[in-house]
């Protein structure tokens, strides 16, 4: 393999801000699942230095001692904040919210509120892989309502979702994933409003993972679920965790619309003993210090979905890849290249590459990889003429 190039130094972008070898100094799963010849871009890790806001406050609190229990609402606090100035959004009530140690757990125990054993969630695939894990290990079915061929919500898949998951009677709901994990897709609020509609229309409760929410191009705009007419019974679960790198500090928040408070009051008490006390400081630091490092982080992807289109009309033509406007995900469809159902094998063994493999993420996926936009546009470089040599 030629050498890798190393990454600029670039104090307006954080992905530029990084080395090859700065990073395999790193003992995360990003960088310790494959050998060091291979290029990692799969799991949803990013390449950049803590936002410095983030960084001091956990600093802080370890020179203090302060590695207790979490307590308290500037999480919640901090979160209703963003909100406010992110999306125009007055309608995240702090004493709505309950927190849980990350998104996914979140979601868990939301589910049990609403659903019960061998009761439907409905998914829109290919989608998260998780959600069919927590799913199915918490006992529940889960039930396909595959996207649109332009990534987006088909309605008539989705009706006919929820049509048969309500059809003997029981519990169901829809695990909305806004944006969209894998796709990127952002949905607008005519969308939601109309999932919210449908949900209403067939007794179907709606769960939005919300956790990519800030992380949306710089001229595109987030939706919040529970701001459309209708979502009242909806629960959401929010997270700074994938905007600014904090996967390794648990925390999370759920939030609930007005019609749902009252269930959502009913978590257990020592759901709330899970998240860690410096994850809730770190993300609270992140939601209310820590805007302008996010904002040169999104236009760091936003250059980067740029720079993978065109590195991909020159080296990889017959892969399909449609950037969009939400997460730091690049969905590719590399049916065309001849590769299988599981073309990130290939591109593992002959390139030295690791990338999510598309059948993990249900029905639709076959065909396709997940590619982490998020690093150094070095490393994307030379991450798309590793895959392109595979293939000769």
């Amino acid at each position: 393999m030629d050498p890798v190039p190393r990454a600029t130094s670039d104090d307006t972008n954080p992905l530029r801000r990084l080395s090859l070898d700065d990073l395999r100094l790193r003992t995360s799963m990003k960088w310790r699942t494959y050998p060091d010849d291979v290029l990692p871009l799969w799991v949803a890790e990013m390449d950049v230095p803590l936002a410095v806001p983030v960084a001091e406050a956990i600093t802080d609190a370890v020179a203090l001692g302060d590695t207790g229990y979490p307590a308290g609402t500037a999480y919640a606090r901090a979160l209703a904040d963003f909100a406010r100035a992110r999306w125009d959004w007055d309608g995240l009530v702090v004493e709505r919210t309950a927190i849980v140690p990350d998104v996914m757990l979140g979601i868990v125990e939301v589910l049990k509120l609403l659903t019960g054993p061998g009761d439907p969630v409905v998914v829109n695939c290919p989608v998260y892989p998780p959600f069919y894990q927590f799913v199915t290990h918490m006992d529940r079915r889960v039930v396909e309502a595959p996207l649109g061929a332009a990534g987006r919500i088909d309605f008539a898949s989705l009706e006919g979702a929820f049509r048969h998951a309500v059809a003997d009677g029981g519990r169901a709901a829809y695990l909305l994933c806004s944006p969209h994990n894998p796709t990127g897709t952002v949905h607008d609020a005519e969308e939601l409003s109309a999932v919210a509609a449908l949900a209403d229309s067939y007794g179907v409760r709606v769960v939005a993972d919300e956790i990519h929410a800030p992380v949306v191009a710089l001229d595109a705009g987030f939706v919040p679920y529970l701001s459309v007419p209708g979502a009242e019974n909806g629960l959401s679960l929010m997270s700074a965790s994938k905007a600014w790198n904090l996967a390794g500090l648990k925390a999370a928040l759920a939030v609930a619309g007005p019609a749902a408070a009252d269930e959502l009051a009913r978590i257990p008490e020592e759901v709330s003993h899970g998240p860690s006390h410096l994850g809730i400081i770190a993300h609270t630091a992140a939601l209310r210090d820590g805007g302008d490092w996010l904002d040169a982080v999104r236009a760091g992807v936003d250059d980067n979905r740029r720079l993978l289109a065109g590195l991909l009309a020159e080296r990889l033509p017959e892969v399909r890849y449609r950037p969009a406007a939400g997460t730091y995900l690049a969905w590719l469809d590399c049916r065309p290249l001849g590769l299988g159902d599981d073309p990130a094998a290939a591109f593992l063994e002959r390139g030295r590459v690791a990338l999510s493999p598309g059948t993990s993420f249900g029905t639709g996926g076959a065909g396709h990889v997940r590619l982490n936009l998020a690093t150094s546009p070095e490393l994307l470089t030379e991450a798309v003429r590793r895959m392109a040599a595979a293939l000769t």
